[in-house]
């Protein structure tokens, strides 16, 4: 028996999320239906991280078990044949029993890109977060800065997380303005459901002026889902990569949307 491990990128806006579903309408169904087509019998697989309908994959990471051998570049080739374009195995590779695809992974990285303009832009429909309000670069990234480090993030915690603890460490959380686009990069050890939406909510209240830097702060401290703010859209959320001591997997691509 061999575990594999497989790189995952895809569109997020066809599908319903990555868990499976008895619709089959997600990108684990539909990865699991290749695999199933390419091996000739149904297996199962475990991610990193499930997604929501509509959030895309940049870096996600997937393991399988099988008993059927095919080199590594066979099963990219032959995943891709069988899949849609907005699914595609980026890489794989054969990884020690002991390697779990969720357990072993010790940070996440997520990218969320918004599109600040007075007017909505249809090629980015899907793939940005729209904020027609002008948007205060400077004071969302002072107020990110109160979430570095260990925290309760019960305030940004969906009412159906269903995580054991609250408690997760912030490793970085940078902004980055290109244009009429904000960059929000954050990497964790791990997230809570709808972490980084509700940051995401957040940070755009304190950038249009509607709450202050120090909002940041209370939310934290207060510890209560009520007091912070809408969840913010999918469309711009991509899970960017993950990482795994003592495995060395390729890195992807980076996003590069740009204004046309």
């Amino acid at each position: 028996m061999a575990r594999i491990a497989l790189g995952i990128s895809y569109d997020g806006r066809p599908w319903q999320g990555w868990q499976t579903q008895p619709h089959g309408q997600t990108v684990q169904d539909t990865l699991e239906q290749a695999i199933c087509n390419f091996l000739t019998i149904p297996v199962q697989t475990v991610c990193a991280g499930r997604t929501d309908t509509g959030v895309h994959g940049l870096g996600q990471v997937v393991h399988l078990d099988c008993e059927i051998q095919r080199s590594e570049q066979s099963w990219v080739r032959g995943l891709n044949a069988l899949m849609p374009a907005s699914v595609s195995v980026q890489w794989a590779q054969v990884v020690s029993e002991d390697f779990h695809a969720r357990f072993s992974a010790t940070e996440r990285t997520y990218t969320y890109v918004i599109l600040n303009t007075p007017v909505r832009q249809p090629l980015l429909a899907g793939r940005a977060g729209w904020v027609f309000q002008p948007l205060d670069f400077e004071t969302m990234r002072q107020a990110a800065q109160y979430l570095l480090g260990e925290h309760d993030f019960s305030s940004f915690r969906s009412s159906q997380c269903q995580a054991k603890s609250p408690v997760r460490t912030m490793y970085a959380l940078n902004l980055e303005q290109k244009g009429n686009l904000i960059y929000v990069t954050l990497r964790a050890n791990a997230f809570l459901h709808h972490m980084v939406r509700n940051i995401l909510g957040a940070l755009i209240q304190i950038g249009q002026g509607r709450e202050p830097v120090s909002y940041m702060e209370y939310l934290i401290s207060v510890r209560d889902r009520t007091q912070g703010a809408p969840t913010f859209a999918p469309d711009g959320l991509y899970l960017t990569s993950v990482k795994y001591p003592g495995f060395l997997f390729p890195e992807v691509s980076k996003i590069h949307l740009h204004m046309c």
